[in-house]
C-alpha cells in the first residue's frame, strides 16, 4: 500500500463520505482483509463478528444472538463500542490493525434469521487514515473503471513497472483453449493482444485474458469478448485482437493495478507542471527585483547601424 498525502485522504474522505461497501468475497481479496480478525470491543471484553459492510461514517457486523456480543450491544446504556479490523499489505507483507469507535444506533435480523442479527455501528469520529486510504483507493478504482474506462495504457518496459506486470506475454482462453499471446495495451473496458491465428475463425468468440501481476503476485483473469480481429501487415498468421471486457467481472485487483498506475501518471504530471510554475515564477520575481536588467535588454536588442565596407587601397 502506497502512502498516500494528508491531501489525498481528506480527498477520498470528502468524496466517499457516504459511499458504503459491501465485503464480498472479491473485494476481502482485493483488500487483504484478514476476516478472522475482526472483532468488535464492548464493555472490556471483545467477541469475534462478521464485517458486513462499511463506510466512512459506519460499519454493520453480524452477531449471533445467543452470544456475549449480542448481549453487550443490546444494553439499553447505550455502552462504548470500538471495531477491530486487519488488513494486510499486499505489498510488503505488513499487517495493519486499528480500531474504530462507534455506538450503537440500530440492530435487526439478518435476513429474517432468528439466529443472527446485523448491528449498525456509527463511527463517533473520523476513521483512521489506515481505512480512509484503503478503502479510497478502492473506491476511486471503481470511479475510475467508469469515468476513464477506454483510457488505454501501451504496455512498454516503464509501463510494465509502473502496472506491475511481470510480463507482456499472456495468455488467453478462447473457447475454453488456451493461446499465448502478446498484449499490446489495456483498460479498464477491453485489451488488445496479438497472436497466432486466422482472424475469421477469432472474431465474436468468448475469451479469457490472463495476466500476471506482482505486488501482489498474482494471476488475474478477465472475462470477455473479442470484437475485432485483424491481420497484421505483411503476416498472414498472425492476429491483432481486440478483446472486450465483461464489465461486470472485472476482478477489482485489476481495477486496483490499473488506478494505481494511472495515479502515479497523473502525479508525475502535476509535478512536472508544478516544477515549469515555480521556474516561471522565480524567473518574474528576479526581473520585478532588478530594473535596471529589464532596462537593459531593449538597449541590447537596438539594431546597431551598418558599417560601410572597407575599399582596398589599389582601388583608392
Amino acid at each position: 500500500m502506497g502512502i498516500a498525502t494528508s491531501q489525498q485522504l481528506t480527498k477520498y474522505y470528502d468524496q466517499y463520505r457516504d459511499t458504503e461497501i459491501t465485503f464480498t468475497k472479491d473485494i476481502i481479496r482485493a483488500l487483504g482483509l484478514d476476516p478472522r480478525q475482526v472483532y468488535v470491543k464492548c464493555n472490556g471484553a471483545q467477541w469475534p463478528c462478521i464485517i458486513n459492510s462499511t463506510s466512512f461514517q459506519l460499519a454493520r457486523i453480524i452477531v449471533g444472538t445467543k452470544g456475549g456480543a449480542f448481549a453487550a450491544l443490546a444494553s439499553k446504556d447505550n455502552p462504548t463500542v470500538s471495531i477491530r479490523l486487519c488488513f494486510m499489505d499486499q505489498e510488503s507483507g505488513e499487517i495493519i490493525t486499528f480500531l474504530v469507535s462507534c455506538r450503537v444506533t440500530k440492530m435487526q435480523p439478518y435476513m429474517n434469521s432468528k439466529d443472527l442479527v446485523v448491528v449498525t455501528l456509527q463511527f463517533t469520529q473520523r476513521p483512521p487514515d489506515d481505512l480512509i486510504e484503503i478503502v479510497g483507493r478502492l473506491l476511486e478504482a471503481n470511479a475510475n473503471a467508469v469515468r476513464r474506462r477506454d483510457e488505454r495504457v501501451q504496455i512498454t518496459e516503464d509501463s510494465k513497472r509502473k502496472l506491475g506486470l511481470v510480463k507482456e506475454e499472456c495468455v488467453a482462453i478462447i473457447q475454453s483453449v488456451p493461446r499465448h499471446c502478446v498484449v499490446r495495451d489495456i483498460s479498464f473496458s477491453g485489451a488488445r493482444v496479438l497472436l497466432i491465428g486466422l482472424s475469421q475463425f477469432l472474431a465474436n468468440k468468448e475469451a479469457t485474458l490472463r495476466l500476471e501481476f506482482e505486488d501482489p503476485s498474482e494471476v488475474i483473469s478477465i472475462p470477455g469478448t473479442i470484437v475485432s480481429a485483424d491481420l497484421i501487415q505483411g503476416r498472414k498468421d498472425i492476429c491483432a485482437i481486440s478483446i472486450k471486457f465483461d464489465e461486470n467481472n472485472v476482478p477489482l485487483s485489476y481495477k486496483l493495478h490499473l488506478n494505481n498506475y494511472l495515479s502515479t501518471i497523473k502525479k508525475t504530471q502535476l509535478s512536472a507542471s508544478d516544477q515549469i510554475e515555480a521556474q516561471r515564477a522565480a524567473q518574474a520575481k528576479a526581473e520585478a527585483s532588478n530594473p535596471q536588467a529589464q532596462g537593459a535588454a531593449p538597449q541590447a536588442a537596438q539594431p546597431v547601424p551598418a558599417q560601410p565596407a572597407a575599399v582596398p587601397s589599389d582601388q583608392a
